[in-house]
This record gives C-alpha cells, structure tokens and sequence, in this order.
C-alpha cells in the first residue's frame, strides 16, 4: 500500500477561474504532487484529453462558461478513474446533493480550504485511484497469464503424446520449483514465472528422438549432445513470447550449474537467474526421486544425499537448504 509521500509523481489537475486561487495551490502543493491548473471547464478538458490521465482533478463550482458539476459530470463519463473533489465557496445543501448526484463526488470541500486538509483530501484520492488501477491492472494480467498458461500447457500435451513421461515431469516440477520460490519467499510475479517455465522447461525434447529419451543404458556422446541441446530449442521455442516473464531464459539455463559445469554455455551462478537456480534443483529432485523409463525411483534419501553434496557446488546453498527441508518433510509435491 502506497504512503502519502508516495504521491508525489501523481498528476492532480486544479480547476478554477480566479487565477490567485491558483497561484496558491501550486505554491503549496506543488513538493507534494504533480500539479497541473486550468482556468475553467473548457480549459480543463482539454488538459485532460492532452496530458492525462489525472489522479484527481479538484473542481470549483461556481464557474462561467461551464460549471464545475457539469465539468465533473463529463470527467466521470470520460475519465471515470480519476478521483473528482469539489473545493467551492458556494456550499449549501441543494448544490452537493447536485453535485454528488451527477459527479459522482469523492470529497465536497469548501473554501477557505487549510493546506493540510486539501493535501489530506487529495492524498485519499490519490490513494483511491492507486487502488482501483492496481485492481485492473491484475485482472488483465490474470486474463493475459489465463491465457499464457493455455498457450503452454499445449505444449505440455504436445510431448505428452511423444513421450508420456516428459509431461508429467514437468507438471511435477512446476509444482516443486513453485513451493520452494514460495519458501524463499520470492514476489509473487517471480513465482509465477518459475511456475510457467517449469511447465515446459523440458518442451525442447520434442526434437531428440524418443529412442533416445526412453533408452535404457548409458547414452553415447553423439545422443549426449543432441539431449543437451533441449535447453537450446525450448528456449528458440518461447523467445519471441510476449510476457514480460522471462520464460525463455529459465528455460534455456535450468540445466547450467553454479560451478560453470552445467550445459549449454557453462554459465557461472552470478550469471543466472535465481529462477533458473531453483528450477535445476526442482528437476534433479523429480528425476531422482521418481521411476524413469530405464530405472525405478532411488528415493528421497538419494536425492537429499545428491543436493547437501553438491550444494555450493553445481546448487546455490539458499535453494538446497529449502529442498533438503522439503524432501526430510515429505513436502514435495504440497501446494
């Protein structure tokens, strides 16, 4: 939740037809908003239409040419996210109620109007309009991931009919790789993005041949090289994506190591996302503690065994620490 100094770099129009008037406003408010004056109505529609959008416009009533209600009643149908204050010294009953009805009024306020006030009012406005952009704002970013995620698990059902397997490890690992984001506490946004990159972190195998995916001794270094490369083509698949989740890039470094040994490019670890960093572990997890097409299961012990030995060395500490919690705990696959 935003504070009142946070209002700093909001835009508040102030509408008035006594030029001394605003003079003042924006002597006494100008270290605490962005402000911006018009004389009249007329004036301030066209500041709105050329330099919004507004937070809050603050309205005189009584004006010539266009009256503050009929100016506010405008606002709300044009712009009806900014927060609409009256500041009048023509009050009475009759005049609110009027402009409350058809200005859809968040404060009526008269003159003489004290500063800590006026800046109280719009500051609570300000606050308002934060709030209800922020809530748009996530129901588009929830239609646009509803969306996303659609697009991906396509993919997911794609090399599910190729290799069963494939599938289903990366539904498990998302659900690893998300829980131990969410242990680390990371921003929900960064979460996210783990969650959507693990479930197609693998889609770059569509292109190794099933032989060689499903066989069952060691692979030679030619089949070796061709499954190496998945992180490359998963990576080719969902780099022209457009989301600001930078999936392409987890994918293409969930199977790097923080000691340089890691495939493709031998990154280091202050040269990856911590993402990718929990998604490597989230896969060693999956593969090691459930049965693959040429093995059984080697069990959580193993697992744990495989991290605490390679933490500091192929895993960041930060993420082993959580994973080992998480296998001892029997809190995996928890949501």
């Amino acid at each position: 939740m935003q504070t009142e100094k946070d209002y700093s770099h909001m835009k508040i129009l102030l509408v008035d037809d006594e030029e001394n008037i605003l003079q003042s406003h924006r002597r006494s408010l100008r270290t605490h908003f962005q402000i911006h004056t018009a004389s009249g109505g007329k004036a301030a529609l066209e500041i709105l239409e050329n330099e919004g959008p507004f937070a809050v416009i603050v309205s005189d009533i009584k004006m010539p040419s266009m009256t503050g209600v009929e100016l506010l009643s405008i606002v709300r149908e044009k712009y009806p996210d900014t927060i609409r204050i009256v500041l009048t010294g023509y009050a009475n009953l009759e005049l609110a109620i009027n402009a409350v009805n058809r200005g859809d009024i968040f404060r009526f306020m008269t003159k003489p109007c004290g500063k800590d006030d006026l800046i109280a009012a719009i500051s609570e406005g300000a606050k308002q309009f934060h709030m209800t952009k922020t809530t748009q704002e996530y129901a588009v970013v929830k239609r646009l991931q509803k969306g996303l995620e659609g697009t991906l698990r396509a993919f997911t059902r794609l090399v599910e009919f190729r290799d069963p397997y494939t599938a289903g490890h990366m539904d498990r690992v998302a659900k690893i790789a998300t829980n131990i984001a969410k242990r680390l506490e990371l921003e929900r946004d960064r979460v996210e993005a783990i969650r959507l990159a693990s479930l197609v972190h693998d889609i770059g195998k569509i292109a190794v041949p099933a032989g060689i995916l499903n066989k069952p001794g060691e692979l030679n270094d030619a089949e070796f090289a061709l499954i190496k490369a998945h992180p490359l083509v998963g990576a080719e698949i969902f780099e022209t994506l457009d989301t600001d989740w930078p999936i392409s890039r987890i994918i293409l470094e969930h199977h790097e190591r923080i000691d340089g040994s890691g495939y493709p490019n031998g990154l280091l670890g202050d040269q990856m996302l911590l993402e990718s960093m929990i998604l490597s572990v989230a896969d060693v997890v999956d593969a090691i503690t459930t049965h693959r097409p040429y093995r059984q299961s080697l069990g959580r012990q193993k697992a744990i065994d495989f991290l605490k030995k390679n933490s500091g060395v192929e895993f960041a500490p930060e993420v082993v620490t959580i994973a080992v919690d998480m296998l001892e705990n029997d809190w995996v696959l928890d949501s």
